[in-house]
């Protein structure tokens, strides 16, 4: 896929001279105004940003910290583009976070190489990071990760007062469905399961791991009781549409999914929120997934959300 870099500059001119020297290089993106660029990175991230130091409303300084503190834009690496050319400027712009510094006028060999720089570095960063996170089977995220996702989340709920859920879903008779059909189809079961949960867990932040043999979470940022169970139904209803048969269920002709919701609740206001409340929230979800079981499977149970 073709990588994408946004550019960001107060100058119209500017941004339109750096694209002709960017032609066929990447797909690009525009802003004018800091505030703007984050908004564009949080709705999808570039692969590289070339950002302008001084700007008004929101340096350039500001938009770097602003993006190194935000857990899904941390990885996109900057580079500053600026009239500045003295020692300090470009001290003060890598300890902002940026990877590289250019001056202004833009020379468009140097621009171009550096680019390429970066954008090679990334896809090989990219590939190690997935490698390390990302579950070997099924190819969403692995248990360590997802845990670490959840840690940033919690944090970031707790300075934003935003409320915060997850889903528990557990393979219903999954062990009868690898004793009929034998293991490799198990995993096969397992990986089309995998692909029908990322489908429900549709925005940006959202995130699907596999917890381990056929149980996997869904961590669902920004969102209350009544949009988790929304996501849970979505699940049953994705898992039901794959239709894979399952002669080993004790109560369906079809593989089918068990689904437990936790949610905490939104603030009136940012407030301190220690760890163990976090593992409170996995363990009501964690009971709420034996509810649904104990309610006859194929379906979802939620715990009260607690705030």
């Amino acid at each position: 896929m073709n990588p994408s870099i946004l550019i960001v500059d107060d100058n119209p001119a500017m941004i339109q001279v750096m694209a002709g020297m960017l032609k066929g290089a990447a797909q690009l993106r525009f802003a004018i105004r800091g505030r703007d660029a984050l908004e564009q990175m949080a709705g999808c991230a570039p692969d590289l940003v070339l950002l302008d130091a001084e700007m008004p409303g929101m340096s350039g300084y500001e938009v770097c910290a602003a993006m190194k503190a935000d857990a899904r834009l941390a990885d996109v690496p900057v580079i500053f583009v600026t009239g500045h050319g003295e020692t300090e400027a470009e001290v003060r712009g890598l300890e902002a976070g940026a990877v590289d510094f250019i001056t202004k006028p833009v020379n468009a060999a140097l621009l171009l190489a550096r680019v390429r720089t970066q954008l090679r570095i990334k896809t090989l960063t990219d590939e190690l990071r997935n490698l390390a996170t990302t579950d070997g089977l099924t190819g969403v995220s692995n248990r360590r990760h997802f845990d670490d996702l959840l840690q940033r989340e919690w944090q970031r709920c707790a300075r934003t007062a935003a409320p915060l859920s997850m889903l528990m879903v557990d393979v219903d008779h999954f062990k009868r469905y690898n004793d009929h059909y034998g293991h490799p189809a198990g995993d096969s079961c397992l990986k089309a399961l995998a692909l029908a949960l990322v489908s429900v867990a549709q925005r940006p932040a959202d995130c699907v791991g596999r917890m381990g043999g056929e149980e996997f979470a869904i961590l669902l940022p920004n969102t209350d009781a009544a949009g988790a169970q929304e996501v849970a139904e979505r699940t049953l209803q994705a898992v039901r549409l794959l239709g894979l048969p399952h002669a080993g269920s004790l109560h369906a002709d079809h593989v089918t999914v068990s689904v437990g919701v936790g949610t905490h609740a939104a603030q009136a206001q940012p407030v301190p929120i220690a760890d163990g409340d976090l593992w409170g929230l996995v363990s009501r979800a964690d009971k709420a997934l034996y509810a649904a079981k104990n309610a006859g499977r194929d379906c979802w149970r939620a715990s009260g959300p607690q705030g």
